[in-house]
């Protein structure tokens, strides 16, 4: 294992900010990437990769990664923000996420992502263990940016259950993946059930897909177990249900259960006197995918995903 300082930025009225990567096995090759955090409560993103570089050492100094393997690992890049409880960049609000691939002479966030890109590009893959734009919680799956360049197939040896394929939109095209798939590497984005809290165990289990992923094109000697079939789905079969008021939320059934049309998923109560004010269904068979976690709850807010089951697949 070797720690390399990618970059250093000087920062407003605090210490300059170093973005650092753990290397493993031959520098000389670029196999994978993986990207932690680029925004400031991303601390899930952060301590999986931080479990990442754990396992990788232990297997590094086993001599089970191949020689024709180099990895490297970025656990955060975000530091300021993170210091100062911010999810975007604490000084303008703006989004590292939203700049690939940079811009070396533009403003502080293009500056950060045209480094990062410089130091992630060439790689054969690429995974960034992202957060969902939604506060709450969901099943961990992969999820990959249709260019025209993805290999979808290639997902199936995380051994997560599910794999969601995403039609770009205009802004999306400034991220992280999808540049990455331009320039020729193949990207995955990985989400870990938490953003802004820890959850050991959907860690590990990102960390499992990773190693299985790298036993699985012979990078490594598997250290985990087959993983699940992965089946793959169009992100248009997520189900948005809104909130139709605010008030207080009280989910009836967990995240990951399945549910048939019209199953009881929460009640909105009033906050002052606990009547209800709004019942919230399932309007399709399928499985909650994604289940909003504060207990308050605005209007039109999403309360849940439904990803719609009796899906054979992509065709």
């Amino acid at each position: 294992m070797k720690e390399k300082v990618l970059f250093t930025l000087q920062t407003p009225y605090r210490k300059p900010l170093q973005v650092k990567g753990w290397y493993f096995g031959n520098p000389e090759e670029k196999t994978l990437a993986v990207m932690g955090a680029l925004r400031g409560n991303e601390i899930q993103q952060m301590f999986l990769c931080s479990q990442l570089i754990q396992a990788l050492a232990k297997l590094e100094e086993q001599g089970a990664l191949s020689p024709d393997c180099g990895i490297v690992v970025v656990p955060c890049a975000n530091q300021f923000s993170m210091n100062v409880g911010r999810r975007f960049w604490a000084a303008d609000n703006t989004d590292i996420n939203r700049m690939f691939p940079g811009y070396d002479g533009g403003e502080t966030t293009q500056r950060i992502a045209a480094r990062i890109f410089s130091a992630l590009t060439g790689y054969a893959y690429g995974i960034h263990v992202a957060s969902l734009y939604l506060p709450g919680d969901c099943i961990p799956h992969i999820r990959i940016m249709e260019t025209g360049y993805q290999r979808p197939e290639d997902a199936e040896g995380f051994g997560l259950p599910y794999t969601l394929l995403r039609k770009p939109r205009p802004y999306d095209t400034t991220t992280l993946n999808y540049n990455w798939q331009i320039w020729n590497t193949q990207a995955f984005s990985l989400y870990a059930s938490e953003t802004d809290d820890l959850d050991p165990v959907a860690a590990q289990l990102g960390v499992e897909a990773i190693l299985r992923f790298l036993a699985g094109k012979g990078f490594c000697r598997s250290v985990v177990g087959p993983g699940e079939a992965t089946s793959l789905h169009h992100e248009e079969n997520l189900i948005n249900i809104l909130s139709p008021v605010g008030g207080l939320l009280v989910h009836r059934l967990p995240l990951g259960a399945m549910v048939d049309a019209g199953d009881l998923l929460a009640c909105i109560l009033d906050p002052c006197t606990g009547q209800v004010l709004e019942q919230l269904f399932a309007p399709v068979f399928g499985r909650i995918f994604f289940r909003h976690r504060s207990r308050l709850i605005h209007g039109h807010d999403v309360a849940f995903r439904i990803l719609k089951g009796n899906d054979p697949g992509v065709e």
